[in-house]
């Protein structure tokens, strides 16, 4: 009885291994790696601050590839309203990201600013950038950039999307900028230099168009502060925003 079970046990092995070996030839190929792209304006926004200025403000990023090589351009900046002055590039990057765990990707690569006018002279630097999602939900960017002059500039911005309902949400976001060498060429002073705090209500009409209406403080720190009042200049900047957050 027992060489009857056995044999069978191994009759049985072997056929589901036959089916098992003639099932593969019809698995698919293993999938490809694929390439996607996006373009999101994070804030598109129209800004009247407390001293009566009108001012227009962008702040994009756009990327292309996979699920860990990226390319990645960044552009912000400013253009205060009939002021005479030009346009103010915050900054524009081209940087290479590789995704370095589920939620982080640390980018490297080259930026200018300035301002948009002919007879600027635009601040070339190079930049890394740690950007991610951190616990609870936190999205972060710590940027660290270094000009030809050998400056370095640490910036950190934070945001935090609180879920009102489906389609509407509460965003606190917070920037902070430090100065780690002075730069007599550029007039900053070491130290932490300035840091905004905002707030903004937003409304999705689609997925990809969210209007939104906010408030913000910014406020000059340290060195930045004591050189601001020596020229006679304000040093905090209070405003309200409406604008709209665009992907596609």
């Amino acid at each position: 009885m027992k060489q009857i079970l056995i044999a069978g046990l191994i009759t049985l092995t072997l056929s589901v291994d036959n089916a098992l070996a003639q099932s593969r030839d019809d698995w698919p190929s293993p999938i490809p790696n694929e390439y996607f792209g996006q373009v999101l304006f994070d804030r598109l926004e129209y800004t009247r601050t407390d001293e009566q200025q009108n001012i227009g403000v962008w702040d994009m990023q756009a990327w292309y590839g996979g699920d860990y090589h990226r390319l990645v351009f960044k552009s912000e900046g400013e253009n205060t309203q009939n002021d005479g002055m030009p346009t103010d590039l915050e900054r524009a990057e081209l940087l290479y990201g590789y995704l370095v765990s589920s939620f982080w990707s640390i980018q490297f690569g080259v930026g200018t600013k300035g301002e948009l006018s002919s007879e600027a002279d635009m601040e070339n630097y190079a930049v890394v950038s740690y950007q991610g999602l951190a616990p609870y939900w936190f999205e972060m960017e710590n940027s660290l950039r270094i000009n030809e002059d050998g400056d370095m500039q640490f910036i950190n911005e934070t945001e935090y999307d609180w879920q009102l309902s489906q389609v509407s949400y509460l965003q606190p976001r917070l920037e902070v900028v430090a100065n780690l060498t002075d730069s007599e060429k550029y007039d900053r002073q070491s130290g932490l230099s300035n840091v905004r705090i905002g707030l903004r209500y937003r409304h999705e009409i689609v997925r990809e168009v969210a209007p939104y209406v906010g408030v913000y403080y910014s406020k000059a720190l340290g060195n930045t502060a004591d050189a601001l009042k020596a020229e006679g200049k304000s040093t905090s900047e209070t405003g309200v925003v409406l604008g709209a957050r665009i992907w596609f």
